[in-house]
């Protein structure tokens, strides 16, 4: 087997998989060391926005890393359709996150002042929209509703064949993806990184650790750091019906395949195994109430996902100062931002060097006990 690569990207969920494809299109030799099937991964537990409006409330610059994500979308979808054959049914309607009540209307005219006030790229647009104007776009929200922000860059993508796409994309690059390759330990030495795996070494010029929350136990061993908190969310998926519901709703959303998908909780207990009734009540009451339409419906599917998550909920990029050539990567919007990575971050690694220009708000600098070597 060959052992010799350009990079090594360590995790192959929707994160890993957009840089590896990445380094792929760019005729990078790369290997992707990947747990595999087994593993529980936050990839398949997302809710599969491409997201902008809200973020990056007390950090512009993460404001306009997700808004030029979404402008970078269509490209991914289209260049993965054309090489893959797969549609991976990316809608860019724009979106609405919903305020029952007037506190809730409240609160969320205050995330969308401030939002506009700290500053936003050109062309970013977070507005309200009252009862009336809602009503008109969308005809069926429930009594309860009293308005909702509004982001035209936001909208959704079929995460699972997106992330097929990239997947088999990576295979056409020539990326060898190695499932059960669990990684143990990374070492440098003499200019490269060795890295012993459950099915055997692995040596590459660079290594890109892309291992969700098991960053946290890799990074030290490269002079990185990855400081996570992750949280556990659970969703609730309906049969299918007709087509109703043409924007997504951040907390309810309806796929190309006729479901809905609801559910917005955050919990601190992180055992993904079973499924908490009274959570799972709470969101089926609000998309009830929301959209009395979907209390007539069955859910049919439900499931939690231990998300990854650093402390602070930005992203981290951060290269080795003390082992050149290793990066670490985490990120908790992996669908949102998996066209930055795909194209812009692949491009910095390719050439061995963040770009401090766009992503040194992102380095974990920011955290107070950060090692001082980063």
């Amino acid at each position: 087997m060959r052992t010799d690569y350009d990079v090594a990207v360590v995790g192959g969920g929707l994160l890993g998989a957009a840089i590896a494809w990445g380094l792929g299109r760019l005729g990078q030799k790369v290997c992707v060391l990947d747990e595999g099937d087994i593993t529980k991964r936050a990839s398949r537990a997302n809710f599969a926005l491409v997201w902008v409006q809200g973020k990056g409330l007390g950090m512009p610059a993460y404001a306009g890393w997700s808004f030029g994500a979404s402008h970078l979308w269509p490209q991914l979808a289209q260049e993965l359709k054309d090489q893959t054959g797969h549609d991976v049914c990316y809608q860019r309607p724009g979106g609405f996150l919903i305020a029952l009540g007037e506190r809730e209307l409240g609160v969320r005219s205050d995330i969308c002042r401030r939002m506009m006030a700290q500053g936003v790229p050109d062309g970013y647009r977070m507005e309200m929209v009252n009862r009336e104007e809602l009503a008109r776009l969308v005809p069926e929200i429930g009594p309860e509703v009293s308005g909702a922000s509004y982001n035209p860059a936001d909208g959704h993508v079929n995460s699972l064949r997106a992330y097929r796409a990239l997947h088999e994309g990576m295979r056409l690059f020539g990326v060898d993806y190695r499932p059960g390759a669990t990684v143990e330990r990374v070492d440098y030495r003499g200019g490269e990184f060795s890295l012993t795996t459950a099915t055997g070494p692995v040596t590459a010029g660079k290594v890109v650790l892309a291992a969700g929350n098991g960053n946290q136990r890799l990074a030290p061993q490269v002079g990185l750091f990855a400081p996570m908190a992750p949280t556990r969310g659970q969703i609730l998926v309906s049969e299918r019906t007709e087509p109703f519901l043409h924007y997504p709703f951040g907390t309810i959303r309806q796929t190309d395949e006729g479901t809905v998908m609801m559910g917005d909780s955050k919990e601190d207990f992180l055992d993904d195994r079973v499924a908490r009734l009274p959570v799972s009540a709470v969101i089926a009451d609000r998309a009830r109430r929301t959209l009395p339409r979907l209390g007539r419906l069955n859910v049919v599917r439900s499931w939690s996902g231990i998300r990854v998550m650093t402390r602070d909920g930005y992203p981290v990029y951060d290269q080795s100062l003390s082992c050149p050539g290793a990066f670490v990567t985490c990120c908790h919007s992996g669908v949102t931002l998996a066209s930055q990575h795909a194209f812009q971050i692949a491009a910095m690694i390719r050439d061995g060097a963040l770009d401090p220009g766009r992503v040194a708000p992102f380095s974990a600098r920011r955290f107070d006990d950060a090692p001082a070597t980063l």
